[in-house]
C-alpha cells in the first residue's frame, strides 16, 4: 500500500520527515513503554470507552515506540493516514493535515526527563494521544469538521510571532544541549510576544475551542465525565488531576473561546460535552462567528486586522487572495472596493484563473464592486453574453461600465472570464481608466486592469484559495526540532545497554523453557545494574517489575527508590510505577 506521504502536496510534504528508529534509545523505548503501561491502566477506566480499542486498531503497542509508516496503514483502515513530521509545524499546516485526514506525527521521543510532560510534540502526545480516539468514527468526523473550519480561520501577524516564540521556548526546553541561558531568553521572548498581543483574532478562539476539546476535553456526565483530549490521554498525572474535585467541570458552550489558557499549568477549569453530537453542535455554533461565514464588512475588518493571507470571496464566486490593504464604501453600500497588497491570486472553487496568479498580481490588486448601471434587475455576474453586448461590453472594442457604486471603468474590453456554473467572475481590460468622481483609482499606464465581478462580499477566510500554486507565505516557520544533536555519552550507552539487556530478559519470558535461565541471567543483572546505575530511577523499576514476574529479589527495592524521589513529581513517578509493577505481576 502506498504511504499517505506519497500524494501530499508539496506545500505540506516539505514539513515531513522520515521516522529514523535508530535513534531511539533503549531508555526511549523504556520511557514509551513506562507510559503506555500507565495510559493502559488508568485509562481503561476513565477515558472514553474507544481508548483501548483505538490503541490496537491505530497499531500502538506498549512495549516499543510505533512505527509511523505501520500507524499510517492502520489509519488507512479507518479513512484517515499519519506523515512523520519534526517537531513543531506550522498551526495552518497541522489543520490543512487534519482537513485531509491526516494525522501529523512529531516523530521526537521526549527525555526520561520529561517522562510526565514535555511542552513540545512528541510521539506520545500525537500517537497515543490522538491517533486512538479516531477509532470512533463520529469523533473522527468531528475532528475533520474543526480543521476544516479551523484552517478558514483568520490568523495575524501577532500569532504568527506567539507561535515562533512557543516554539522556541518547547524547543529549547525539550533539547538537553540547550543552556538555562537560551530558556531563560526563550522565555523572555515568550514574555514580550504575549504581552505585544492587542486583539484576539479568529485563529486564537479556534485554538481555544481546540484546548478545550481536542487536547484537553471531557465527555459525559458533569459528576462522572470520561476524558478523549489528546493532551491529557498523553499524561497520566495532569489525568488523575484533572477528575479531581480541584478542578471545576463546566458545561461546554460556544462561550469556552472566552476562556484563555496557560500551556506552562495546571487548568483550573475544563469543558465537559454530553456525547459528540453537543461537541459538534457547538462546533457549528462557533463556526457561524467566524468572517468566512458572516462576510460583509465585517469579514474584512478581520482580515484587514490580521494582516495575513486571506481569501476574499464575492457572490459571483470569484476568489481573491492575498493581504487586505483597504476598503472604501459607497452610499447604502459598506464595501465598494477593495485593495490588497501582493502578491495576489484570483480562483474560483480553490483553482487559481488562468493569468490570475501571483506572477500576475505581484504588485498587488484592486477592484470596485457594485451593480452595472443599465442591468438593474439583477448582478453583473448572471449578465447573459447579450446582457453585455446591451451594455456595450464586446471583446476588442472600448466601452465604459458604470457601477450603482459611483464608480466607472473606461477601456478595451480584452477578455472576460466566467465560472464553471456560467457566472461572469472577471473582466479584463486594456489602456483602462478607473474612476469614482474626480478620484482615480488605475491609470492606463499601469497595464491591464483585472475587475473582479462581485457586489457583496460573502466571505473571508484564512490562507489561500489555491495553496500550491499561490506559494511561500508566511504561517510561521518549522525549522527546529527538540532532538538533542550531540552524541551520546560513553556512560550514556552502557547505560543504554543495560536497558536493553532487561528488556531482552523480559522477551525471553515468553520463550518456553527459558525460564531458569531468566532467573539466573536477572540475578546477575540485578547486581550489576544495582552497583553501576543506582539513580537510574526507571532502570530500576523495570528491574524490579521483572523480578516480580520472576518471583526473583532484586537489590533494587523500594526503599532505594525512596531515596531518589527528589522532587514531588518523581516521587510519583516511582510510586505509580512500583504500583503497577505489583499490580500485574
Amino acid at each position: 500500500m502506498q504511504r499517505t506521504i506519497a500524494n501530499l502536496p508539496a506545500y505540506l510534504k516539505k514539513y515531513c520527515v522520515e521516522q529514523q528508529p535508530t535513534k531511539y534509545s533503549a531508555r526511549d523505548h523504556a520511557s514509551w513503554r513506562y507510559i503506555m503501561r500507565q495510559s493502559r491502566h488508568y485509562f481503561k477506566e476513565h477515558a472514553v470507552p474507544v481508548y483501548l480499542e483505538g490503541l490496537r486498531k491505530t497499531g500502538i503497542t506498549t512495549d516499543r515506540i510505533p512505527s509511523i509508516a505501520d500507524m499510517d496503514a492502520k489509519l488507512r483502515e479507518l479513512g484517515w493516514g499519519a506523515v512523520p513530521v519534526q517537531g513543531f509545524i506550522p498551526p495552518a499546516a497541522f489543520l490543512d493535515f487534519q482537513a485531509r485526514r491526516i494525522l501529523p506525527i512529531a516523530s521526537d521521543m521526549r527525555s526520561v526527563d520529561h517522562i510526565h510532560y514535555t511542552p513540545a510534540p512528541d510521539i506520545v502526545h500525537e500517537a497515543a494521544g490522538h491517533a486512538p480516539i479516531l477509532a470512533d468514527p463520529a469523533y473522527s468526523e468531528y475532528l475533520q469538521l474543526y480543521a476544516a473550519m479551523a484552517k478558514k480561520a483568520i490568523f495575524s501577524g501577532q500569532d504568527l510571532k506567539l507561535y515562533e516564540a512557543i516554539r522556541r521556548l518547547s524547543d529549547v526546553k525539550e533539547n538537553p544541549d540547550c543552556t538555562q541561558l537560551q530558556i531563560d531568553a526563550a522565555q523572555a521572548a515568550l514574555h514580550d510576544a504575549t504581552n505585544a498581543i492587542s486583539f484576539l483574532s479568529e485563529a486564537a478562539k479556534v485554538a481555544r475551542m481546540n484546548w478545550w476539546t481536542v487536547e484537553y476535553g471531557l465527555i459525559g456526565d458533569l459528576r462522572a465525565p470520561k476524558i478523549y483530549g489528546a493532551g491529557l490521554l498523553s499524561s497520566v498525572g495532569e489525568s488523575q488531576s484533572c477528575l479531581s474535585a480541584k478542578v471545576k467541570k463546566l458545561r461546554l458552550t460556544v462561550d469556552c473561546v472566552a476562556t484563555s489558557y496557560d500551556i506552562t499549568e495546571p487548568q483550573p477549569q475544563l469543558f465537559v460535552a454530553e456525547d459528540i453530537g453537543h461537541l459538534k453542535a457547538v462546533l457549528l455554533e462557533f463556526e457561524q462567528t467566524l468572517a468566512y461565514r458572516r462576510g460583509g464588512l465585517y469579514a474584512i475588518e478581520q482580515g484587514l486586522a490580521g494582516a495575513t493571507v486571506t481569501t476574499t470571496s464575492f457572490d459571483s464566486g470569484v476568489q481573491i487572495s492575498g493581504v487586505l490593504a483597504g476598503y472604501e464604501s459607497a452610499e447604502r453600500m459598506d464595501v465598494a472596493f477593495l485593495r490588497w497588497q501582493g502578491p495576489v491570486q484570483l480562483a474560483v472553487d480553490g483553482v487559481e484563473l488562468p493569468g490570475q496568479g501571483v506572477a500576475q498580481h505581484a504588485s498587488g490588486f484592486s477592484t470596485p464592486l457594485g451593480r452595472a448601471v443599465g442591468l438593474n434587475d439583477r448582478p453583473l455576474a448572471q449578465a447573459s453574453d447579450d446582457d453585455l453586448r446591451g451594455l456595450g461590453l464586446v471583446v476588442g472594442r472600448t466601452a465604459t461600465l458604470a457601477l450603482t457604486t459611483g464608480f466607472s471603468i473606461t477601456g478595451r474590453v480584452a477578455a472576460v472570464t466566467r465560472s464553471g456554473t456560467g457566472k461572469l467572475v472577471v473582466i479584463k481590460w486594456q489602456d483602462c481608466t478607473v474612476r469614482r468622481g474626480e478620484k482615480s483609482y488605475f491609470l492606463p499606464e499601469w497595464g491591464d486592469f483585472d475587475m473582479a465581478v462581485g457586489e457583496a462580499v460573502t466571505s473571508v477566510a484564512g490562507g489561500p484559495s489555491d495553496a500550491e500554486r499561490y506559494g511561500e507565505h508566511d504561517v510561521g516557520t518549522a525549522g527546529s526540532s527538540p532532538a538533542r544533536t550531540s552524541p551520546y555519552t560513553q556512560d550514556e550507552l552502557t547505560i543504554f545497554r543495560a536497558y536493553e539487556a532487561v528488556r531482552e530478559l523480559r522477551d525471553q519470558l515468553h520463550v518456553k523453557g527459558e525460564l531458569v535461565d531468566v532467573k539466573s541471567k536477572m540475578k546477575q543483572l540485578a547486581s550489576a545494574i544495582h552497583d553501576q546505575f543506582p539513580a537510574e530511577w526507571l532502570l530500576q523499576l523495570e528491574l524490579i517489575e521483572l523480578g516480580h514476574q520472576l518471583g526473583v529479589a532484586t537489590p533494587a527495592n523500594e526503599g532505594l527508590l525512596k531515596k531518589l524521589t527528589t522532587t514531588p513529581e518523581k516521587e510519583w513517578l516511582i510510586r505509580q510505577g512500583l504500583a503497577l509493577a505489583a499490580h500485574h505481576a
